[in-house]
């Protein structure tokens, strides 16, 4: 091995830190999708927290369904209420299961498709080198496709269960149909969705052009970025963040009273009972869910405010970067600038040596 191949081998190996710069930048996008993921469960523990949206949603299911489906026999479906809010429909064909013919359904907080515009959302907003406002009304375009999917999802229920019940009338079986679709569409026929929408608009603004030309802020005058020195102090804020959220966890998942009352309202639900102990198991879970709520946003502030900072470009209109490449940059100006060939440089000393040197 020679002296040259050895140094070219030191100068390529990266100092940890480099190694945890790194690591932050392209691990930013999981992460971002962690804490979201933890932050939509904690939405949507107590129940009908997206009531707006699940209204809404509801009556446009209940519309658009009678409308493709209704005849002059039958209403294909109705609206009622569940658990107080307009968000139970009841679809209704002769061969459908049961003395009434109908199948009960209702729009949860978790089925309105809020969990899907959400994550979309951070892939878009967490993507480098694109201006917000691209950002901005890429998400609202994004959203609105979403919400309109999810109500064809509905939508979709009616036909297929009908499909299924006209085969085998009157059988529970005939709706297994219905469910294999909306289990297969909720546990990974979104992912697909979603990851296909991100990619097409990531290669659609010029998403790796503008990810490798990210040091250039164009007209942009900040932007949000994950903090990149770190110290002491904001490292025990980290860990002071993470405590609060495994103790807001912890209350909800391990308080054996708090889970006693999930169940108990689970079958209230499931039966559709109004009694003194159901009252009473929502009001255990809403304190419980309550505490964990004050816990998880003193966290998840603390960990937004101390891992993401606003940058703003410098005079030169570019994003300031670390010390280690500005060092970087500085040693490849110094390397452009010395001479490439050895018959540029200047001799010194006496004809002999520079000889022998050659």
């Amino acid at each position: 091995m020679s002296k040259n191949a050895k140094s070219s081998s030191s100068k390529e190996d990266l100092e940890w830190s480099e190694v945890a710069q790194l690591g932050l930048r392209y691990a930013r996008i999981p992460l971002a999708l962690l804490c979201v993921e933890a932050f939509y469960w904690f939405l949507t523990q107590p129940s009908d927290t997206l009531a707006p949206i699940q209204v809404t949603e509801a009556w446009l299911w209940n519309a658009l369904t009678n409308f493709l489906y209704s005849d002059g026999e039958y209403v294909a479906s109705t609206l009622s209420t569940h658990n107080g809010w307009m968000t139970r429909i009841d679809l209704s064909h002769p061969n459908f299961p049961g003395s009434y013919d109908t199948v009960g359904l209702y729009v949860s907080d978790e089925c309105a498709g809020v969990h899907e515009m959400i994550f979309l959302s951070t892939l878009v907003a967490m993507t480098e080198g694109v201006p917000q406002r691209l950002k901005i009304r890429s998400i609202i375009v994004m959203c609105s496709i979403i919400y309109v999917l999810n109500i064809m999802r509905l939508v979709m229920f009616y036909p297929i269960a009908v499909g299924d019940c006209s085969i085998n009338p009157n059988q529970a079986a005939c709706l297994s149909g219905m469910w294999d679709f909306h289990t297969a569409v909720y546990e990974w026929g979104f992912l697909l969705v979603l990851v296909t929408m991100w990619v097409l608009w990531f290669w659609k603004v010029g998403g790796p052009a503008r990810t490798l030309d990210a040091s250039s802020a164009g007209d942009e005058k900040w932007r949000l970025t994950f903090r990149k020195s770190w110290n002491a102090k904001q490292f025990s804020l980290l860990a002071g963040a993470v405590i609060l959220l495994v103790f807001a966890v912890s209350n909800v998942t391990s308080n054996e009273e708090a889970m006693a009352a999930k169940e108990t309202l689970d079958f209230c639900y499931f039966s559709e009972l109004v009694t003194s102990e159901c009252g009473q198991a929502q009001n255990r879970w809403d304190d419980a869910i309550g505490y964990a709520w004050s816990l998880s946003a003193l966290g998840i502030l603390t960990l937004g405010c101390t891992a993401v900072v606003i940058e703003r470009p410098d005079e030169n209109g570019n994003w300031p970067v670390t010390q280690s490449k500005q060092e970087e940059s500085e040693i490849d100006e110094q390397k452009s600038a010395e001479p490439k060939s050895r018959h540029q440089k200047k001799k010194s000393g006496s004809w002999k040596k520079n000889s022998e040197e050659e």
